[in-house]
C-alpha cells in the first residue's frame, strides 16, 4: 500500500470515529494526527522498537486446513518478561481472533478431526474448540507434562519428565546437609550449554490415556543416565507415534560421561507397546539422527541424518525407511546441500523441505520413490526463489504450503506458498503496523573475488536515505557457528536493520564454512578456522572499500562465537583496516577453551583434537588469537555471558585482561545470568546501548 492510500485510509478511519461521536473529541484528532505523522515522517528503527515487535510462532492447522493456529509473544518492559497467547486466522488471511488470553504461554499439542485444539498450559493439557466456547482442563498430572504426543487413537500418551538418576548434587547425595550446594562428578558431561548436571535426566514416558485420565506411566529409559528429548534443545520433535498407535519413537544419545561429550551419535528407537521391546532403527548410523516423521499412510518413516560421529555440522540428509521391509534409502545423498527441516505431503508422494542456498533459505520438494529397490536418483526441485528465507513449513493445504518466512528487515510471519503461482501470500501481518513507521534499509547482494579466486557472496545493508555521494561508517559482520548460514534471517539481537538505522553500512560475507554453496564450501572451514575464512572476510571488506561512500577511517568488525573468534583473530592481523572491534562470547585462547568447553566432539572435529597432540600445532599456534596479541593496538569491546559453557567466561576475561595490560582502549560487559545468547529483555537493552555507545565512541 502506498503512502497516499494509507493517508486516505487513515482519514476515513478518523471520519468514521467522529461520526460515532466518541467521547473526548480531541482524542480522535490527536491519534489520527500521530498516525498520519508516523506514516508520512518515517523514522529510523531503535533498539526499543525491536523488543516491541511480536514474535510469531506457528502452532498448527485445523483439520480441514482452512485455519491457522499461531502464537504471538509480546515483551513487557515493565515486567521484563514475554507473554505468549494463541490466535486463529483463515489460511487466506484476514482478521485474527484471540484463542487464549490467560497469563502464561500456551503451546498446541494437536488439533483433532472435530477441531478441538489440545494444548499445554502450565504443564497440563487443556482443550478448546476452534469455534469457541470455554477452555477445559484435561489433565492434572503430578509433576506436569512436557513434550506431549497423543497416540492417533487417543488411548495413550507420550510425554517427558525429569528423573533423578545419579546423585551429583550434595543435597541429593547427603540428605543431612540440605543447605549445601556442591556438585560431585566422576566423568565428563558435568555441564551442558548453561546448565550444571545435577543428575536429573529428561526421560520419555508412555501411559494409557482416557479423556484426560493418565494411567501408570512406563519410563522408557528407566534407570539410565540418558536424555530424551536430547539436551539441550530437543523437544517434542524427538518423539513420534506410529500411525497404528502400536509403537512410539524417541531420539536419544545413549552415551554418558566422556562418551557423551565426545559423540554426536543419536539414534531413533522404537518401543512396541504390546511386547514392551525396544529396537534401534538407526543402528550403525553414526552421526545425528533426528526428527522421525511418519507419512499419513503409516507405511514410510523419514528422518534427518548425518553420517559422521562428532561432526555436528555434517551434511543433513533425509533418510526414508519402508516400515514393512525395513529397507532404507538416502533421498538427498546425491544432492550437494544440507537439509534444515521437512514435512510429508498429504498424499505421501512428496517430501517438502527447506535448505540454505546462495545466501537464502528456500523451499524444495523431493519425489518419494514408490519402490525403494529401484536405485534411480530421486528428483529434487527448488520451489521458491527470492530475497527472503523460508524458515519453516507448517503443513500442506488446498491453497498451498503454509510456511514461515523472514527477511533481514522483517521478523517471521506466516504465509501460504502457492505451488502453482510460485508466490508467497501473507496470512499474518502481526508487525506491519510497526514496520510501516520505520525508514527503509536497502539490502543488496554483492560478489567479490576471494583471495583464492573463488566467488564470494555478501549481503550489504545500507542506512535509511542512503546517499552514494556521502561517506558512511561500515561494519564487517563475522558470523558464528562456524557452519551457520548468513541468509535473510531475522535476529532480535544482531539485527542489521537496527544497525543500518543508526547510520552504518553492514557487510555480511558468506565466507568459507557456510551452507548454501555446496558441501565442500561448508566443510572447508574445519581445521582451518584462522585461514581461508578469515581471508574471505578481508577480501570482502577490501572490495567494499573500493566504493566511494565507504569511510576508510570508520570501519569496524563485529561478531559472536566463531564470529567473536574472528574478531580476536582480525585484531592481530588486520594491518590497520579496522578502527574498532566488538566480540561477543568469542574464543580467544584455544588451549584453555579446549580445556573448559563442554561439547568436546565439536572441538575434536573442527580443531583436529587436543592441544597436546602435535598434529594440531597449526590450530593452536597460527589459528589461536592469543598467539597474535603482539599486534593488538585497536579499541575493543568484549561481551561475555556468565552461564556460557560453550565458550566459558575465561575467554572474555583473558582477552579483556590482555587489552587492558597493553593499554588498549577496551571495555568488558559481563552478563552473569546470560548464556551464549542474551535472553532477558532488560539485559538485551543494556547490550544494545553498550554496543551502539561503543561504536559512537570509536567510529
Amino acid at each position: 500500500m502506498n503512502r497516499v492510500s494509507i493517508l486516505t485510509a487513515l482519514l476515513l478511519m478518523g471520519a468514521s470515529a467522529m461520526a460515532q461521536k466518541v467521547p473526548e473529541k480531541n482524542i480522535e484528532k490527536s491519534v489520527l494526527t500521530d498516525k498520519i505523522n508516523n506514516y508520512l515522517d518515517k523514522r529510523p528503527m531503535t533498539a526499543e522498537d525491536l523488543w516491541k515487535l511480536g514474535r510469531v510462532s506457528t502452532e498448527g492447522l485445523s483439520a480441514d486446513g482452512n485455519t491457522v493456529i499461531y502464537g504471538v509473544s509480546n515483551y513487557s518492559f515493565e515486567e521484563n518478561k514475554s507473554e505468549k497467547n494463541l490466535y486463529t486466522i483463515s489460511v487466506k488471511g484476514g482478521v485474527a481472533q484471540n484463542f487464549t488470553t490467560e497469563p502464561g504461554g500456551e503451546s498446541v499439542v494437536e488439533v483433532t478431526a472435530n477441531n478441538d485444539v489440545i494444548y499445554l498450559y502450565k504443564g497440563q493439557l487443556w482443550t478448546k474448540n476452534l469455534k469457541g466456547g470455554a477452555a477445559t482442563q484435561l489433565t492434572n498430572y503430578e509433576g506436569g507434562l512436557s513434550n506431549v504426543k497423543l497416540s492417533p487413537d487417543k488411548k495413550h500418551i507420550l510425554f517427558s519428565q525429569s528423573v533423578l538418576i545419579t546423585k551429583n548434587h550434595s543435597k541429593d547425595k547427603y540428605a543431612d546437609l540440605p543447605k549445601s550446594n556442591v556438585y560431585i562428578y566422576d566423568n565428563l558431561d558435568y555441564r551442558h550449554w548453561d546448565t550444571d548436571n545435577d543428575g536429573r535426566f529428561n526421560h520419555p514416558f508412555v501411559a494409557t490415556y482416557d479423556n484426560g485420565k493418565i494411567g501408570e506411566a512406563i519410563d522408557l529409559l528407566e534407570g539410565q543416565p540418558f536424555y530424551s528429548p536430547t539436551a539441550p534443545f530437543g523437544g517434542a520433535e524427538d518423539f513420534a507415534w506410529s500411525p497404528d498407535s502400536k509403537s512410539v519413537l524417541y531420539v536419544c544419545k545413549k552415551k554418558a560421561g566422556t562418551e557423551y561429550a565426545t559423540s554426536t551419535n543419536t539414534d531413533i528407537y522404537q518401543y512396541a507397546l504390546g511386547t514392551k521391546q525396544t529396537k534401534n532403527l538407526t543402528e550403525g548410523m553414526m552421526g545425528y539422527d533426528t526428527h522421525p516423521t511418519f507419512n499419513k499412510q503409516g507405511n514410510r518413516l523419514a528422518w534427518l541424518s548425518m553420517k559422521t560421529d562428532g561432526y555436528e555440522a555434517d551434511k543433513n540428509d533425509i533418510i526414508l525407511q519402508d516400515m514393512a521391509t525395513g529397507q532404507k534409502v538416502n533421498l538427498t545423498g546425491h544432492w550437494d546441500e544440507t537439509v534444515n527441516a521437512f514435512v510429508w505431503s498429504n498424499d505421501g508422494k512428496k517430501i517438502y523441505f527447506v535448505a540454505p542456498t546462495r545466501g537464502t533459505v528456500q523451499l524444495f520438494a523431493i519425489d518419494v520413490p514408490a519402490n525403494l529397490q529401484v536405485r534411480s536418483l530421486p528428483n529434487i526441485q527448488q520451489l521458491s526463489e527470492g530475497q527472503f528465507d523460508i524458515s519453516g513449513i507448517v503443513g500442506e493445504t488446498k491453497d498451498g504450503l503454509v510456511v514461515t518466512s523472514t527477511k533481514m528487515t522483517q521478523a517471521a510471519e506466516i504465509y501460504v506458498y502457492n505451488l502453482k503461482s510460485k508466490k508467497l501470500n501473507p496470512i499474518t501481518t502481526v508487525n506491519d503496523s510497526k514496520y510501516v513507521q520505520f525508514k527503509e534499509t536497502k539490502v543488496e547482494g554483492r560478489f567479490t573475488k576471494a583471495s583464492d579466486g573463488e566467488d564470494l557472496f555478501s549481503w550489504v545493508i545500507y542506512p535509511p536515505d542512503f546517499d552514494p555521494t556521502k561517506k558512511y561508517p561500515t561494519l564487517l559482520f563475522c558470523q558464528g557457528g562456524p557452519q551457520s548460514a548468513t541468509t535473510q534471517g531475522y535476529s532480535f539481537r544482531w539485527n542489521f536493520q537496527l544497525m543500518a538505522s543508526q547510520g552504518y553500512i553492514i557487510i555480511l560475507p558468506n565466507r568459507r564454512g557456510m551452507p548454501g554453496w555446496g558441501t565442500k564450501w561448508n566443510e572447508d572451514i574445519s581445521k582451518d578456522w584462522g585461514g581461508q575464512p578469515i581471508r574471505d572476510y578481508l577480501s570482502a571488506i577490501d572490495d567494499l572499500k573500493k566504493e566511494p561512500y565507504i569511510d576508510h577511517d570508520r570501519i569496524g568488525a563485529i561478531g559472536a562465537s566463531y564470529g567473536g573468534y574472528s574478531v580476536f583473530m582480525l585484531a592481530g592481523m588486520h594491518e590497520g583496516r579496522f578502527k574498532s572491534f566488538i566480540s561477543h562470547c568469542g574464543l580467544f585462547n584455544m588451549e584453555s577453551w579446549y580445556g573448559t568447553t563442554e561439547e568436546l566432539f565439536f572441538a575434536n572435529y573442527d580443531l583436529g583434537g587436543p592441544y597436546w597432540d602435535k598434529a594440531n600445532a597449526k590450530t593452536y599456534k597460527d589459528f589461536n588469537p592469543i598467539k597474535h596479541i603482539d599486534k593488538w593496538n585497536t579499541p575493543i569491546l568484549i561481551f561475555q555471558g556468565g552461564k556460557d559453557y560453550r565458550v566459558p567466561i575465561g575467554q572474555g576475561q583473558e582477552a579483556f585482561q590482555v587489552a587492558q595490560l597493553k593499554g588498549i582502549k577496551s571495555r568488558f560487559v559481563f552478563l552473569p545470568e546470560e548464556n551464549h545468547w542474551v535472553l532477558s529483555g532488560h539485559n538485551a537493552q543494556v547490550w544494545q546501548r553498550e554496543f551502539f555507545g561503543w561504536l559512537k565512541e570509536t567510529l
